[in-house]
C-alpha cells in the first residue's frame, strides 16, 4: 500500500499475477481471520449451503477489555487508517462509499451480546464481489466503543491521524508515525486482555430453489490466547490462520500458480484443521440475521 495513501485494496498485488503464473510460483493473499477465514468462510458456504449468495455481511466484534484508556490491537498506523478512511459497500453491481462510521445498528453477537457495530470498509469485499458474482450486496461491521471513537475523534481533529509528512525542529516526521511510538505496543496488551472476540458470516441466498440463511462464525477468548501464546485474541486469530494457510501450501492443498486470493482454493482442508489448531468454527441454519 502506497504511504501517502489510506487506501486498502488488492490492485497491488493483483498486477502480480502473470509475473507468478509464468514463474509458477504461487502467492496467497490475505490469511489471517478478516481477511482470511472471513472469505474461506464463505467459500464453504458456497460449496456447501448455497447455490448462489445474494446477501453478504461480515461481522466483526471484539467485546476484549485491556484495561488502557486508548491502545489498537496492532500497528496503529494501520489500525488507524482502516477504521477511520471512508467506509465502502458494494450493492446492485457497484460500490457505495459512506462517511466513516455514517451507517451503524446494534448487533447480537453469541456469548457476547448486543454491541453497535459501524459499516466499514475491509479488503476481502474486494475478492468476494468477483469470486461469488452472485453477490448482491456485500458490507463488512466492526464494533466500537464510545470512547475509543472519542479518541479516534480527538486523533483525527487534531491532526494526528495525518500521513502526509510535517516539519518538526528542523526534522521530518509523520505524525501518525509518532502517534504510533507513544501509544501502548499492541504486544504488550495481551496479559491484563479480558473478554471475547467474535467474527463470522452473516448470509443470505438459495439453495434448490429455496431461500436459506446462514451464520458461521468463531469465538476467542483472550485470556485462554495468552495463556497458550502470550498474546491477545486478536494477534491469535491472526496468526493461527496465517500459519495453517502456509501447512496448506506445504502439503499441496493450495498450490496454483499465480496471485490468489484464499476464497479461490479449496475451503475444506482448511476448516477441517482450524477447530484443532484452536480456532473452531459454529454453523447456525435459518436464523434471523438482524441485517
Amino acid at each position: 500500500e502506497p504511504k501517502d495513501e489510506a487506501h486498502f485494496e488488492y490492485s497491488w498485488q493483483w498486477a502480480y499475477r502473470e509475473r507468478f503464473e509464468k514463474a509458477g510460483l504461487t502467492a496467497i493473499l490475505g490469511c489471517g481471520f478478516d481477511p482470511g477465514v472471513s472469505a474461506i468462510f464463505v467459500a464453504h458456504a458456497a460449496k456447501h449451503h448455497f447455490d448462489e449468495i445474494h446477501y453478504l455481511d461480515i461481522v466483526d466484534c471484539n467485546a476484549g477489555n485491556h484495561g488502557m484508556a486508548f491502545a489498537t490491537n496492532f500497528n496503529p498506523e494501520i489500525n488507524i487508517r482502516e477504521v477511520t478512511q471512508n467506509g465502502k459497500y458494494w450493492e446492485d453491481g457497484k460500490w457505495i462509499v459512506t462517511k466513516p462510521h455514517e451507517i451503524h445498528q446494534p448487533l447480537t453477537y453469541p456469548g457476547i451480546g448486543e454491541r453497535e457495530s459501524y459499516l466499514i470498509y475491509h479488503e476481502e469485499l474486494e475478492s468476494l464481489v468477483l469470486n461469488f458474482p452472485t453477490i448482491k450486496r456485500a458490507r463488512f461491521w466492526m464494533t466500537f466503543g464510545q470512547e475509543y471513537l472519542t479518541h479516534l475523534r480527538v486523533i483525527q481533529n487534531i491532526g494526528m491521524a495525518r500521513i502526509d509528512p510535517i516539519i518538526y525542529n528542523g526534522v521530518e516526521i509523520v505524525p501518525i508515525q509518532f502517534l504510533k511510538a507513544v501509544l501502548p505496543d499492541p504486544k504488550s496488551l495481551g496479559a491484563n486482555y479480558t473478554g471475547q472476540t467474535s467474527i463470522g458470516c452473516r448470509i443470505r441466498g438459495v439453495k434448490n430453489g429455496e431461500e436459506h440463511t446462514y451464520y458461521i462464525y468463531n469465538n476467542c477468548d483472550h485470556e485462554e490466547a495468552f495463556k497458550e501464546t502470550g498474546t491477545q485474541a486478536v494477534s491469535y486469530t491472526t496468526g493461527v490462520p496465517a500459519a495453517l494457510g502456509a501447512a496448506m501450501f506445504a502439503k499441496g492443498y493450495w498450490r496454483k500458480p499465480g496471485v490468489h486470493n484464499v476464497e479461490e482454493f479449496d475451503p475444506d482442508p482448511f476448516l477441517a484443521e482450524l477447530g484443532e489448531q484452536g480456532l473452531p468454527w459454529v454453523e447456525l441454519h435459518d436464523i434471523n440475521l438482524e441485517l
